[in-house]
């Protein structure tokens, strides 16, 4: 049985569906991790959540922002923008409300002890430890599983509270706990989030860093993440960023995973960046 990871898809159902044959992958028999954003900005939001979600247990896949965004959406909290079209063509569809009870129980953090890695969409705060960050997830996705989800969706927009704090309240955390998973690239030097930056790691301005190249309480941990196209595909002993962009034309990235580390590394181009 083989581990395969894969980066953002955002509605590139063809470039997913190459990237699926190049790596032959089977679902009898392997496993593949999703570094969330399913949807958004593609051509077939719908056809993904389709198929990610008849894959069953052998799709792993945690929460993105737009994955979050769809599901306010489908709740009625927030209007489709200008270019969300491809969302509503989800929200439009007849078993839309099948696919968001689907999603609304996927993770924001998947850790495998055994493999040696841990999947999050865009990062883990460097003030938490794995076990406080399973925790603070936790509560979260306990949340979007019961009929409080749309109290969560309607509060979690915002870039406040920038620093972790055993003394904030529950909207609080919810908030940071969301906008570290799903939204993070850069922190400043004490840990605290930058959530305007979103170019290179090199353009992040005076006091910025990676969020990985910080002091980090999960020091050492193998994270799999996506989210930071301007990163793209960016491997290291102790991180793999898999968004290499194919929503914005470049392409769509996917490696084999090994306790010793990526062993193999596959690409499907862009079919053609949606308007």
């Amino acid at each position: 049985m083989a581990v395969f990871a894969i980066g953002d898809i955002q509605g590139c159902y063809q470039e997913f569906r190459s990237l699926l044959r190049k790596m032959k992958f089977r679902d009898d028999c392997d496993t593949l991790w999703i570094t969330g954003d399913l949807v958004n900005r593609g051509h077939d939001s719908l056809s993904t959540l389709r198929y990610v979600s008849a894959m069953g247990p052998s799709a792993i896949t945690v929460l993105g922002n737009h994955d979050l965004h769809l599901l306010a959406m489908a709740a009625g909290l927030r209007s489709a923008g200008k270019g969300e079209k491809d969302l509503r063509k989800v929200l439009k569809a007849k078993d839309c409300d099948v696919l968001m009870e689907w999603l609304r129980r996927r993770p924001l953090i998947h850790h495998d002890e055994e493999l040696g890695y841990t999947l999050v969409h865009a990062g883990l705060s460097p003030a938490w430890t794995i076990k406080k960050a399973l925790k603070q997830a936790g509560k979260v996705e306990k949340v979007l599983t019961s009929d409080k989800i749309n109290r969560l969706l309607k509060k979690m927009y915002g870039n406040k509270p920038d620093q972790w704090s055993a003394e904030l309240g529950k909207t609080d955390r919810w908030r940071y706990t969301i906008n570290s998973c799903t939204r993070m690239r850069f922190c400043y030097a004490d840990g605290s989030l930058d959530l305007e930056q979103k170019g290179p790691p090199d353009a992040g301005g005076p006091g910025l860093k990676p969020w990985f190249d910080v002091t980090r309480s999960h020091q050492g941990l193998r994270i799999v993440f996506g989210h930071w196209s301007a990163l793209g595909l960016f491997i290291r002993p102790d991180v793999i960023s898999l968004d290499s962009g194919c929503v914005w034309g470049r392409s769509l990235t996917g490696v084999r995973l090994e306790p010793e580390g990526v062993v193999q590394q596959w690409s499907a181009p862009c079919a053609g960046v949606s308007s």
